[in-house]
């Protein structure tokens, strides 16, 4: 039975693997490092002996049933003979494990254990191995020297390399498409804006002519005989005017009085016919674009608000 064997296979997957009445080997990992000489030395495990751990954990007679095809009891029987064996030959020799190290008795008949350093039983570090790392020599770059024979410019004794001003052409390609896009996106946006400013000022001013032509229209209508008309004074009642619905387009409602006056005075600065609307039945006061006695006129102002302008509006009809 090849019991060294089996220890230094199962160094690479545990920490610790005993060996029963006779000692532990232990694996302690070390971090990469340089030495003073430039020597690169990569992560490892470093392999010590504890005779002091001796008792049995069933991971070495565990891995040789299952190698050796034995039932437990049988290979731990079989370690129990090795180390037996062991113990007598190290009172006149050394103990060599392959791999792994070298046991032996000290003058003081204690046990010393020399690890070989050989093996590297990190399984993360697998393939790497100790090099010595080159010293880095700066390049020194020597000026170009002209001749005067070349150039007729007796003055100029260097001339500095030309940088390589190539570039990828697929950079410069995707750099225009950028662009392009950009150019695009943005005269869209303005261009909508442009429009719908310029639907607002025709329509302010078709309706400012249409204002100045009612107030400068005359009338011919002839000459008109007298007539004598008898005229009752009778008091006119207000109830009529009181009961004329309105068509009333509204911009917002408001708490206070004031601050829906303030509405109406802004719309009245942009050009529309804004007044005071009714009030709603929770008490507050209604801002209006315009109230008019034309349904239809109201709807149409409101169709131009909502959907030209993009503002947001809705339509009361105050009874």
């Amino acid at each position: 039975m090849q019991l060294t064997r089996y220890i230094q296979e199962l160094l690479y997957q545990y920490e610790c693997v005993t060996i029963p009445h006779f000692g532990a080997f232990l694996t302690r990992p070390l971090a990469a490092k340089v030495s003073d000489r430039g020597t690169f030395y990569p992560p490892r495990k470093e392999v010590t002996f504890n005779q002091l751990l001796k008792t049995n954990d069933g991971i070495l007679a565990h891995y040789i049933a299952q190698k050796e095809a034995l039932t437990y009891e049988h290979s731990l029987r079989l370690i129990e003979k090795e180390v037996s064996n062991w113990k007598k030959r190290l009172k006149t020799q050394t103990l060599r494990f392959p791999g792994v190290g070298e046991i032996r008795l000290n003058l003081d008949k204690n046990i010393t254990f020399i690890p070989w350093g050989k093996v590297n039983f990190d399984t993360s570090s697998f393939g790497l191995s100790s090099f010595k790392r080159k010293a880095y020599n700066k390049p020194s770059i020597q000026p170009k020297i002209i001749s005067t024979m070349e150039n007729n410019n007796d003055d100029l004794m260097f001339t500095p390399e030309k940088e390589n001003t190539k570039k990828s052409p697929l950079l410069r390609y995707a750099a225009i498409g950028i662009i392009g896009i950009a150019l695009l996106g943005s005269s869209y946006y303005f261009g909508d804006q442009y429009v719908t400013e310029q639907r607002v000022v025709a329509q302010q001013e078709a309706q400012q002519k249409i204002d100045k032509k009612v107030q400068e229209a005359t009338f011919d209508l002839g000459a008109l005989s007298e007539i004598e008309i008898a005229i009752s004074a009778t008091p006119v009642e207000e109830e009529t005017v009181l009961n004329q619905n309105y068509f009333s387009i509204i911009a917002g409602s408001f708490r206070s009085l004031d601050n829906a006056e303030k509405k109406v005075e802004v719309l009245k600065e942009e050009g529309y016919t804004a007044a005071i609307a009714q009030s709603s039945a929770e008490g507050l006061y209604r801002a209006a674009y315009g109230r008019f006695t034309s349904k239809k006129e109201a709807l149409n102002l409101l169709y131009y608000i909502k959907y030209t302008l993009k503002e947001d509006a809705w339509y009361l009809e105050e009874k």
